[in-house]
This record gives C-alpha cells, sequence and structure tokens, in this order.
C-alpha cells in the first residue's frame, strides 16, 4: 500500500511567513502596534506590498527579533511614543468626573 502524504497540520514548527496578526503575537506586541513598527522602520515585510494589502514577516527574522533586546527595547519606545501623541492629540489629560467635582 502506498503512504498518503502527510497534512499540513502535522509539520511540526511554524510556518516560513506570518501575517501582521500571527507576527504580532511571536513577538509579544498588540496586533494593531504592527503598524508602528513597519512605519518607524523597525520591521520590513515580505515583498513590496501595498499600504492596503496583508503584509506578512518571515518567520526566521521573527525569531530573530525576539531574541533581540536591543530591537525590542527600540520597538517598546516606538509603540509607547506612538500612543502618548495620540493621547496627547486629544486634549490632554482626561478629567474623571466624581461627586466632589460634579458639584
Amino acid at each position: 500500500m502506498e503512504q498518503e502524504p502527510r497534512p499540513f497540520k502535522s509539520f511540526v514548527g511554524l510556518p516560513a511567513r506570518l501575517n501582521a496578526e500571527q507576527a504580532a503575537a511571536i513577538l509579544g506586541f498588540q496586533p494593531h502596534d504592527m503598524s508602528v513598527l513597519i512605519a518607524v522602520g523597525l520591521l520590513k515585510p515580505l515583498g513590496k506590498p501595498v499600504q492596503n494589502s496583508v503584509k506578512y514577516f518571515a518567520t526566521a527574522d521573527l525569531e530573530g527579533l525576539r531574541q533581540d533586546v536591543r530591537w525590542l527595547g527600540r520597538a517598546t519606545d516606538a509603540v509607547q511614543a506612538r500612543w502618548r501623541r495620540k493621547n496627547g492629540a486629544s486634549g490632554g489629560k482626561r478629567r474623571i468626573e466624581t461627586a466632589a467635582t460634579a458639584a
């Protein structure tokens, strides 16, 4: 009897390329942070994808970045700076209304 080829799920390890959501999970970031990392040049998608297309990333590159403490620090700083700018543009500090300030 001839043996059938193994299904894809039976292979051990990750695929060679991952989408942004999968890449975010590997690197420890949120999926919405990936666009920030791409915009500041800390992460490069495979090929030359157009702006609104699905971005793929090489698993081998992601594994290397995951081990690079300096890169992780720069990436974390970039994401935090983006949120600081975004929250600062919404009018400064948010005021929490309590019973004391409402009276």
